[in-house]
């Protein structure tokens, strides 16, 4: 059986990966320069380029479009069964949102050449140790109720 954690860690992913689509949807022509350095290396003009990176520019947009939302209803669903599995909610939050920056942030470097503030990485940090003590406390159990006097 996975663990909430898994779960969380799993939802988080997904939404870095929505947040990945949706800027390359929406974003100033990521998709097109990525498609002109994919055809670089060919043997073809830069005018060929060009038209094929302009007619392939619509479809592309189409599927991050639908990955998007793919991404999207995949990441809600191991967030339920992250709070269903986890022993509290806020662990489960915790998780998914450490893990959906973090990649957030990695993506961003490697995909766009973003590099994040030092205000940013200290926020990460604060949030991985409020994480580590969620993780590492115990949930309290309920008292037990007396037994009913007769």
């Amino acid at each position: 059986m996975i663990s909430g954690s898994i779960y969380a860690l799993l939802a988080g992913c997904l939404g870095a990966a929505a947040s990945l689509s949706a800027k390359l949807t929406l974003g100033a022509d990521y998709l097109k320069k990525i498609c002109e350095a994919g055809l670089s290396g060919t043997s073809r003009e830069q005018h060929d380029e060009t038209t094929v990176c302009l007619w392939l520019h619509m479809p592309l947009r189409a599927l991050c479009v639908g990955l998007m939302f793919l991404c999207n209803a995949v990441m809600w669903t191991f967030f339920s069964k992250a709070l269903r599995y986890s022993s509290s909610s806020a662990r489960a939050t915790a998780t998914t949102t450490a893990g959906n920056f973090i990649l957030s942030a990695i993506l961003g470097k490697l995909i766009f050449g973003e590099s994040q503030a030092v205000l940013y990485w200290v926020g990460i940090t604060l949030t991985l140790c409020g994480l580590l003590l969620l993780h590492g406390s115990t949930p309290e159990s309920l008292p037990q109720k007396e037994a009913k006097r007769e």
